[in-house]
């Protein structure tokens, strides 16, 4: 599954992986399933996306100085990446995060994505714990921004919040306007 959005972009956003239903049927990432509907009114509300979502890469949905990567690339079995495929992907994300010059902020969705991450920047992950609206420096003096992933699990479940991810993004928002 391809990234979406521009690669000059300040903000990166990592999901864990395609949706069965969602992103690997319409071929743009979290879209078409539940986890999108939060993502994407957020973003928009916080000025990284433009237009209307429809939950249809056909929308005109546009991302704003903000792209979109999965931890790992294809669907898994399950719905659930497992420890190897997170693995053999991290290189990908790797590259992909070592190519974005002006990124500035990675947002991880989840504690796996969070992991990834610091795995990509060459973090062990036991070394930096996940805290829903921690923000952490990696080594190329980017921050990593954590939040709860926007699952239908967690916002039914209430783990995470519509004002508890919007936060995180007005957070992100506010450091990058004050040239973070």
């Amino acid at each position: 599954m391809p990234s979406w959005g521009p690669r000059d972009a300040r903000l990166v956003v990592v999901g864990m992986a395609p949706g069965l239903r969602g992103a690997n049927r319409t071929g743009r990432p979290f879209t078409g399933d539940h986890a999108g509907l939060l993502l994407y009114q957020t973003l928009i509300k916080f000025g990284f996306a433009r237009g209307t979502y429809r939950a249809a890469p056909d929308d005109g949905l546009e991302l704003r100085d903000c792209r979109i990567v999965n931890a790992v690339r294809c669907v898994p079995p399950a719905n659930l990446p497992q420890p190897k495929e997170v693995a053999t992907c991290n290189r990908f994300l790797a590259a992909e995060l070592d190519g974005l010059g002006f990124c500035r902020i990675v947002l991880a969705l989840g504690v796996l994505a969070h992991a990834a991450v610091l795995k990509a920047s060459g973090i062990p992950p036991t070394r930096v714990r996940f805290s829903h609206g921690a923000m952490h420096t990696l080594p190329s003096g980017k921050l990593l921004a954590d939040s709860f992933h926007v699952s239908r699990y967690n916002t039914s479940t209430r783990k995470l919040t519509e004002s508890m991810f919007e936060q995180v993004v007005a957070t992100i928002g506010r450091k990058l306007a004050d040239g973070g």
